[in-house]
Formats: C-alpha cells, sequence, structure tokens
C-alpha cells in the first residue's frame, strides 16, 4: 500500500495499517477528524461511494466504520439524506483503567461470540415473547436502575436482562449458552472494582440501561428486525468501547 495521502472533497485521509479491523481503521480515521474539527457538526459525510474510493475498501467495510460511529453518537443516517455528523465527541467514557491486553481480548473474543448469538435471539424474542417474559424483561430493567443508582455495577442486572431476553425464545438451548457462560457473559466481570471510575461508570451504566430499553421495546412491540438491530448496537457498541483499549 502507497505511503500516499488522499484528497477528496476537502477530507484527507491516510493509508490504512496492514493488521487489524479496515472497518475500526476507517471509523477511527474519520473520528479523529470530527473530533480535530476537520468535518464540521452538521456537514454530511461523502457518500458510501466517495468513502470507498477514498479509503480503497469495500462497501462493506465503510458499512461497518459508519455502524461505528453510529453505535458512539458522532453520526446519524438517513434513508434519501446520508450520513450527517452529529457530534465532534463520542458518547462513550472510558469508564476504567489498567485492563490488561489479555482482559481485553477476552471481553473481546467473547462480544464477538455473543453478537453472533444474541442478535438472533432478540429476533426470536420479538416473534415468541409471552407476557411473562415481558414482565421479567421489565422487571429486570428495575433492578438494573436501582443497581446503577445504589452505586453499584449492576453486573447480575446486566445477565439476568440478556437471560430473560433468551427465555423468550422458547429455545432452551439459548438458555443453556447462558447458563455455560455464567456471569462470565459481562465484560465488567472481569474488571476489578478498584480500577473503576465512579462518574464514568454511572455514565457508561446509564447507557447500557438505555440501550436495554430499546431492546425491550422492540420486543414488546413484537418488531424482530428492530429488536435484532437493538440488540446488535448494544453489543457492537460494547465492542468498540473495549476495542479502544487496545490503543490506550
Amino acid at each position: 500500500m502507497k505511503k500516499t495521502q488522499i484528497d477528496t472533497t476537502g477530507i484527507q485521509v491516510e493509508p490504512l495499517k496492514q493488521s487489524g479491523s479496515l472497518s475500526s481503521h476507517v471509523s477511527g480515521q474519520l473520528e479523529s477528524m470530527s473530533s480535530s474539527g476537520k468535518i464540521a457538526v452538521k456537514s454530511k459525510l461523502p457518500t458510501e461511494t466517495a468513502l470507498c474510493e477514498m479509503f480503497g475498501v469495500s462497501r462493506t467495510v465503510i458499512r461497518e466504520a459508519i455502524a461505528k460511529l453510529k453505535s458512539i453518537g458522532l453520526v446519524d443516517t438517513r434513508q434519501g439524506v446520508g450520513t450527517t455528523v452529529i457530534s465532534s465527541r463520542p458518547i462513550e467514557t472510558f469508564f476504567a483503567s489498567d485492563i490488561t491486553p489479555k482482559t481485553v481480548d477476552d471481553i473481546l473474543c467473547i462480544l464477538e461470540l455473543r453478537m453472533s448469538i444474541e442478535v438472533k435471539a432478540a429476533e426470536l424474542a420479538a416473534l415468541r415473547r409471552d407476557d411473562k417474559d415481558l414482565a421479567q424483561m421489565q422487571s429486570c430493567l428495575e433492578k438494573f436502575t436501582q443497581a446503577t443508582k445504589a452505586k453499584e455495577l449492576a453486573r447480575k442486572e446486566d445477565l439476568d436482562f440478556h437471560c430473560a431476553v433468551a427465555m423468550a425464545t422458547k429455545n432452551t438451548y439459548f438458555v443453556k449458552f447462558y447458563d455455560q457462560m455464567n456471569k462470565n457473559i459481562i465484560p465488567r466481570e472481569q474488571i476489578l472494582d478498584n480500577k473503576v471510575d465512579q462518574f464514568a461508570t454511572e455514565e457508561y451504566l446509564n447507557k447500557v440501561n438505555q440501550e436495554h430499553l430499546a431492546i425491550y421495546q422492540a420486543i414488546e412491540a413484537g418488531v424482530s428486525e428492530a429488536a435484532e438491530k437493538a440488540m446488535y448496537n448494544h453489543l457492537y457498541r460494547a465492542y468498540h468501547m473495549y476495542e479502544q483499549y487496545q490503543e490506550k
């Protein structure tokens, strides 16, 4: 890959690294441009085709990169309008320090597995849930809120919500997945309490709770596509945040 810069529509990009995720490299550059003011808030990003040409990647890579930026609150996409920059700063906050590389790798591997399983679980839950399932999810949301107010990390409450979604699939194998993984499925379980910043944690957990609510509302409405998307956004946002710990 040539070590030259490409200047298109006023946006200058760097050659992509050979290692790691291409979409992460693309989203990282666009995020940096946004935070530095090179891409102004309320301005529109170039089209998918233009971004593909600028970075020399496929549409799939660009779509994944845009999904990452959307998950951290930097852009918004609308059909017929395109992708608009809505913030110069990501909504994510690093809530913990000194996470070891091995721990980060474990968390990312587990989240990859969860994305392949739980997105489908949310879809099925929206199609098969009953009143008892919805009541259980509501209870989990309330307990999560109570735990955060009590300055707790809401690890159990987080797991309980996802288990409730699995129960709503009416497929015992989804439930067994959680039984086997147990509390280790929640990334915060692998982080020591003394490495956690309380203020940043409250902000982070409030975001998690909002995402859980979006998943619940889609399941309650019985809209499988929306449930699938809400779960994907929830897990992908977490993946992207922990991925950034590798660069700290």
